[in-house]
């Protein structure tokens, strides 16, 4: 009995030591990795800097070109989008390790109806973050209602397990071509996309990933950052209610809300979309200067609307 209790001590000794070295080898894998995501996060968790900060999914990563933006705006600008964080829990998630060290100035939020509705596997994307974990309470959050902070607490190596392929792959192949500033552009493609669908809006409201979105902005707000909504181009038609809950929400708390996709924008060229959802390089170009001029006016009249509100106040302070 004595031989079977030292036996399996050491076989957890021997899984714990394992676990914990598999754990700072694949660590220094995702540090070192030239994937689209690791060196990203890296970036937002450590050096980002930037006065302008984009959010989102792979639609945010691919259309928006940072440096155009920049140059528009006279502001410094970080795209960092992220490939498959199709839902409000990523970009929360993001925001919250970019304020352990930086406050930006602006954000501007990549939005799509799957930031609102139901969806199987809502937290799947959550763990790509793993590597993370413990270091912003606002991000462990997700990881505690994803189920899953206690597994990655009890195995480093775990923490890996969604990115460990592709992470290790990229050590040997670049996958960052083209980068600017976290914008990834997605080559011309060979083959245009076909028939333009049309995408109901959905009839349910996921409660939970709603509250979510209500406390980014509660979040922006606390650290005095000017948050702008936006949905870039899609080859899809909607119906025009399709983001009525998100545009809904940011009326009520004074949020532009750029809207791109339920207008149309380029839909009669077809031969912009590498797919259904995603532009390639030159049109997410001409798409990035419209959005970056209309950025700017939206951001010049929001200044002067302040400076309005601030004169007024102090003609009536003087008045009394």
């Amino acid at each position: 009995m004595k031989k079977l209790v030292i036996s399996i001590l050491f076989i957890l000794v021997g899984v714990f030591v394992g676990d914990r070295l598999g754990g700072m080898v694949m660590w220094w894998i995702n540090q070192h990795t030239h994937d689209t995501t690791g060196p990203k996060m890296k970036y937002m968790v450590n050096e980002m800097k930037e006065d302008v900060l984009l959010l989102g999914a792979s639609k945010c990563q691919r259309h928006y070109v940072s440096s155009i933006i920049s140059d528009t705006l006279g502001m410094s600008v970080y795209n960092g989008g992220i490939d498959a964080t199709n839902n409000i829990f990523a970009h929360y998630i993001s925001l919250n390790y970019v304020l352990t060290h930086h406050t930006p100035k602006i954000v501007c939020l990549e939005l799509f109806s799957s930031d609102y509705a139901p969806a199987p596997h809502t937290f799947d994307a959550v763990s790509f973050f793993a590597p993370y974990i413990g270091l912003s309470e606002g991000a462990d959050s997700i990881f505690r209602l994803a189920g899953s902070y206690w597994k990655y607490q009890v195995s480093h190596l775990y923490r890996y397990n969604s990115r460990a392929v592709t992470n290790i792959f990229a050590l040997l192949v670049n996958r960052l071509e083209g980068e600017d500033h976290g914008y990834l552009p997605n080559p011309k493609p060979t083959h245009f996309v076909g028939v333009l669908l049309h995408s109901r809006t959905p009839k349910q409201i996921d409660k939970l990933k709603f509250s979510y979105v209500r406390k980014f902005i509660t979040l922006c707000k606390q650290k005095n950052i000017r948050l702008i909504f936006m949905v870039s181009p899609t080859y899809m038609k909607v119906d025009p209610d399709n983001y009525a809950p998100l545009k809904e929400l940011a009326k009520q708390n004074n949020i532009p809300f750029l809207d791109y996709h339920t207008s149309g924008l380029f839909q009669d060229h077809p031969e912009y979309f590498v797919d259904t959802y995603h532009l390639w390089d030159q049109p997410a170009r001409a798409f990035s200067s419209i959005f970056a001029s209309d950025l700017k006016r939206t951001l010049d009249s929001l200044s002067l609307i302040k400076s309005d509100t601030a004169d007024m106040k102090k003609i009536s302070m003087l008045s009394h």
